[in-house]
């Protein structure tokens, strides 16, 4: 299997259906084989029961319980993918029309990395941002690429699953240990994904520019100036997509 596709959820019918019908931009070229993986939060809204009539399409597998959180749930994601990379593309989150474009150019990827390229921020009233991969390096600030458009190595993942004691960063930790891991950073031109802001990175980015921080000390090892620096520049530039998102 080349890909996993892990979409967590909860309560949000309407958003897994969405990111279904995405699917199908993936499913253009036969040649890239993927799984797709739903980890639902035991909603009680007809998210399992319409899981359950796609009997299997797009080599669906789900489950359907209570968990401790997003993170939680990705860490289960994690250990039933079965893919050489795998993308979180949670629910209500899309694929851009172009992905098998994308995933055409990952297939040749002969290195163990993560693979970054680029997504486009919806701040809804048709108001959309595109957000491109920066260089590996920016890791020491902050992730180089929306979560929703990083290819992770599925065997990285299982050894350096979600750190739940990060609240609303662990998805900056888990790329943090794999790139201290050895894993690189490697980027490919071109739109991945599609998300609508407003989530948890949105609407609280006091407590994730503290857990940013503490990333990088603990993680990442850097100076405690640079780790101050860092954190006054997300303030700010975090501060300016809250109200932008706001706004729209």
């Amino acid at each position: 299997m080349f890909l996993s596709v892990i979409t967590v959820a909860f309560r949000n019918y309407e958003g897994v259906v969405k990111t279904w019908r995405s699917l199908r931009h993936l499913a253009r070229d036969p040649s890239l084989t993927f799984e797709w993986i739903v980890v639902d939060g035991g909603s009680d809204d007809g998210t399992a029961e319409f899981l359950e009539k796609l009997n299997g399409e797009f080599n669906l597998r789900y489950i359907s319980e209570k968990d401790r959180g997003i993170y939680d749930a990705m860490n289960k994601g994690i250990d039933m993918a079965q893919g050489r990379y795998a993308i979180f593309l949670n629910s209500g989150d899309v694929f851009h029309e172009d992905v098998a474009l994308f995933a055409r150019k990952l297939s040749r990827q002969k290195e163990e990395a993560m693979v970054t390229g680029d997504a486009l921020l919806d701040f809804g009233n048709g108001h959309k941002v595109s957000r491109n991969a920066k260089p590996g390096w920016y890791i020491y600030h902050s992730l180089p690429a929306s979560h929703q458009a990083i290819f992770f190595p599925t065997a990285g993942l299982k050894k350096h699953p979600y750190d739940l004691q990060f609240k609303v960063s662990s998805d900056y930790a888990l790329a943090a240990s794999l790139y201290k891991a050895g894993y690189p950073f490697r980027r490919i031109k071109g739109l991945v994904s599609e998300f609508s802001m407003g989530g948890v990175s949105t609407s609280n980015n006091l407590e994730l520019c503290q857990d940013a921080r503490k990333v990088q000390r603990q993680i990442l090892r850097v100076p405690g100036f640079w780790a101050e620096l860092s954190y006054l520049f997300r303030l700010k530039t975090t501060g300016k997509t809250k109200a932008l998102y706001n706004k729209a």
